[in-house]
């Protein structure tokens, strides 16, 4: 069964920043994967959606919580997704999941998601989790 394998997590202060990458090639035809979303889970809480990339056009979307602070985007061979996060604080802190609907996909997953509508079903490839905690 294919994964998205998440990286870059790691423990910074408040005020840091800290880079995750989720490669994409096994989701991808024809250098399409669908729409790809970060998603964040803290302990004791739901999983959020914080961002969310079209991958045939780039076209990023981001939840209110890290409008700002946080970036998406995707290389140019369309094969890895990054998530740049910068000023973090500590509610920042979670486990952080990349996920991938199907190739096919329109783009609406990549608005519902991140304005709290749902959707998550739509994201049927889903990574490990990389940690990223954040002291203050």
């Amino acid at each position: 069964q294919v994964q998205l394998v998440e990286s870059g997590g790691g423990s910074v202060q408040a005020g840091g920043s800290l880079r995750l990458s989720c490669p994409t090639s096994g989701v991808t035809y024809r250098g399409r994967a669908g729409c790809i979303g970060w998603f964040r889970q803290a302990p004791g809480q739901e999983r959020e959606a914080v961002a969310s990339i079209y991958s045939l056009n780039s076209n990023t979307y981001y939840a209110d919580s890290v409008k700002g602070r946080f970036t998406i985007s995707q290389d140019d061979a369309k094969s890895t997704v990054f998530l740049q996060l910068n000023n973090l604080k500590p509610e920042d802190t979670a486990i952080y999941y990349c996920a991938a609907t199907a190739w096919y996909r329109d783009i609406s997953p990549c608005r519902t998601v991140v304005a709290g509508d749902g959707g998550d079903g739509d994201f049927i490839t889903w990574g490990q989790g990389t940690q990223v905690t954040v002291s203050s």
